[in-house]
């Protein structure tokens, strides 16, 4: 079912027009993914859609009666009201209904007029059906799983929203945004202030609910896992591509290949025709260069596909440190509450170590520690030999927001860098003309993330220590910055909740999930499938009854279990006179074959000599089996074969038997 549609969608501001004439349609059940680099105008949409913001030119239009939401990024609300209370708000609606049921129960309750009371069991047998499909009786329920599934606890519940942070209000929002389930969510960033459990809750929720929805985000795991659609907005165009992001990331550079080339051929095919004009366009096929001339200008000419594109991040080389980094034993912090307890680990050199946990678990604080910027409670850090750190945190505060880019960027004078230099390093990151002398503070987000990487990168650090780089970078950025650190010579720690960068860059992780942490010497995959074999490893425990091992007594130590036999045990007698008997025949088949009369008659030579020929034959088999029955119970070797020198005939067998037993003198080969 249709749900919203756009035609001819135009929005600009004073730097020119962020996107022309778009159009698209939104269908019930679209789960689609919205990506661009940054300031093409991706917010701005979700506002056009939302209706809070007017187009210049086009339309946006609702059908069936559509509700559309766009989660809110400035909180409000009533003060004083409590976590749970302010959540159940989203559900206005359903509360109302759930009162006028009330009034209307009562009320039936106490009428006595027939036709009235008839009026009044229709109308709560309305309200009755309309809250059953929109699962109102279980309101509380509901709100209790959104905002666990969120990362609240039971405890935060009475609790005022005021008292919470920034980052615990923006995920408020977002729980009143899904408990209200509106037919077209507009999310832009709904994974910003989540921590990886609750991403991961975000992701299994979202995928599992009927409405429509739109998302901008910079996360690609959570893409992949989500949305069935792409919208790339860039160069003030909108272009549609089926699929998660990984199918988006396939097809984009696909359909980039196939445009470029209809773009060539079709310039080849314009050259080659004005050549052509400019040949003959005075002589006798004048004419002929006259109509070429025309079909030209009715060409309808291919535009040259763009592409999307990042700066090559660049960190160049660096100053190599002693082989061990880092040589961390027993490192305990607590605050108002423990953090993390007796970790120990080793930090090669050139190894890429990923820090990863819920929010609060104490990510920051141990960057802190491993610099020496803040003190464990017990423990110690050794930090090798010509190591030099450059630290980056969220806010970036490594950069000054008074000053200028380049200033900022090369705050003390080197008298091995100048101007042009400095320019250079800038431009590694994106950087280029005048943006360099615009204040820091006047860049957007991603201008100044990529600024402070290029201020490690004047610093000299070998030691890269980076606190969530990727929140402010564009996935075209992300993509950069991963190469970037994989062609990094040096060493580097970095703490992020990006699935996506960990799984690409690390190949060691600390995972603060509890008050013992776990080091894992991998990636984020690796993580992944060390958890969920630990957690199949302990259903399959708990799933297996007590009473298998109280059914079957412990064996006694003093009992070595003997050691099962091959072949069934036969008695010596037995095995005697099937060998005497073997041996007559054998006797009577030699005797035969060195008769001169068998051979004149072809076919009975070789009837007779199957037995022996055929190992699948009796008297073959039986040799086999006497030879295997006699290795086995004395504990002989097993052989290749053995030759019988008095018929010079070869038997293939796999184990050799007693020569005492048999006739012939056998001959062993290994």
């Amino acid at each position: 079912m249709l749900l919203l549609s756009c035609k001819g969608l135009s929005r600009g501001f004073d730097d020119g027009p962020l996107f022309e004439n778009i159009a698209f349609e939104i269908y019930a059940g679209d789960r689609i993914g919205l990506v661009g680099p940054n300031g093409v105008g991706k917010s701005t949409l979700l506002r056009l859609l939302a209706g809070l913001d007017q187009p210049d030119d086009g339309e946006v239009q609702y059908h069936a009666g559509a509700r559309v939401a766009l989660l809110e990024q400035q909180p409000r609300w009533q003060p004083g009201r409590t976590l749970f209370d302010e959540a159940k708000t989203a559900l206005h609606d359903l509360l109302v209904a759930q009162h006028e049921l009330v009034q209307t129960a009562e009320a039936l309750a106490k009428v006595e007029n027939e036709s009235e009371r008839k009026s009044l069991a229709a109308r709560y047998d309305r309200l009755n059906e309309w809250l059953r499909h929109h699962d109102a009786y279980n309101i509380d329920h509901r709100v209790e799983s959104v905002l666990a599934g969120l990362g609240f606890g039971r405890e935060d519940f009475d609790r005022p929203v005021e008292t919470f942070s920034g980052g615990q209000q923006s995920r408020l929002m977002l729980a009143k945004l899904l408990l209200a389930a509106p037919d077209v969510l507009l999310l832009d960033e709904p994974s910003n202030h989540l921590d990886i459990d609750a991403t991961r809750w975000l992701e299994d929720y979202l995928s599992k609910q009927s409405e429509a929805m739109l998302i901008v985000s910079h996360d690609r795991l959570f893409l992949d896992k989500v949305v069935t659609k792409i919208f790339e907005l860039y160069a003030r165009r909108l272009t549609v591509y089926t699929g998660n992001y990984q199918a988006y990331w396939r097809q984009r550079e696909e359909r980039y290949q196939l445009e470029l080339k209809t773009w060539e051929a079709q310039q080849d095919y314009i050259e080659k025709q004005e050549e052509y004009i400019r040949r003959v366009h005075y002589g006798q096929l004048h004419k002929q260069a006259q109509s070429r001339r025309k079909a030209l200008e009715r060409l309808e000419r291919v535009d040259k596909p763009v592409k999307i594109t990042s700066p090559r991040m660049h960190f160049g080389d660096v100053k190599p440190t002693s082989e061990t980094v880092l040589q961390v034993t027993d490192l305990t912090k607590s605050f108002d509450r423990p953090l993390f307890r007796d970790l120990s680990f080793t930090l090669p050199r050139g190894k890429r170590l990923g820090i990863m946990g819920p929010n609060g678990s104490g990510k920051t604080t141990l960057l802190r520690i491993l610099m020496g910027h803040e003190q464990p409670d017990s423990g110690t850090v050794e930090v090798g030999f010509h190591v030099q750190f450059g630290y980056c945190d969220q806010n970036l505060a490594i950069l000054p927001p008074d000053e200028s880019v380049i200033r900022a960027v090369w705050p003390d004078p080197d008298p091995s860098l100048d101007e042009q230099k400095m320019r250079d390093v800038l431009a590694r990151f994106g950087l280029v003309g005048d943006q360099i002398h615009q204040l820091v503070g006047e860049l957007s987000g991603g201008e100044r993330s990529r600024a402070a990487l290029a201020r490690l990168v004047v610093s000299g650090a070998n030691v890269l220590v980076l606190d969530e780089p990727t929140n402010h970078l564009d996935l075209w950025a992300c993509d950069a910055l991963e190469e970037a650190l994989l062609e990094f010579t040096g060493t580097v720690i970095v703490v992020s909740h990006d699935r996506f960068f960990l799984n690409r860059v690390v190949d060691m992780m600390i995972v603060l999930d509890d008050l013992r942490p776990s080091v894992i010497h991998g990636n984020y995959d690796t993580y992944v499938r060390m958890t969920e074999a630990k957690k199949a490893a302990g259903e399959s425990n708990k799933g297996k009854p007590d009473t298998e091992s109280k059914s079957a007594p412990p064996a006694a130590s003093n009992n070595p279990k003997r050691r099962k036999r091959r072949f069934p045990y036969r008695k010596v007698e037995d095995l005697e006179a099937e060998i005497a008997q073997t041996e007559a025949q054998v006797r009577e088949l030699e005797a035969l074959l060195a008769s001169p009369e068998l051979y004149r008659q072809g076919k009975q030579s070789r009837g007779n000599n199957q037995p022996i020929r055929n190992p699948q034959s009796q008297t073959a088999a039986a040799l086999r089996t006497l030879g295997r029955s006699h290795g086995a119970e004395l504990n002989l070797p097993i052989l290749d074969g053995f030759c019988c020198q008095r018929s010079n005939r070869c038997f293939n067998r796999r184990q050799a038997f007693l020569a005492s037993r048999v006739s012939c003198e056998l001959v062993f080969s290994r």
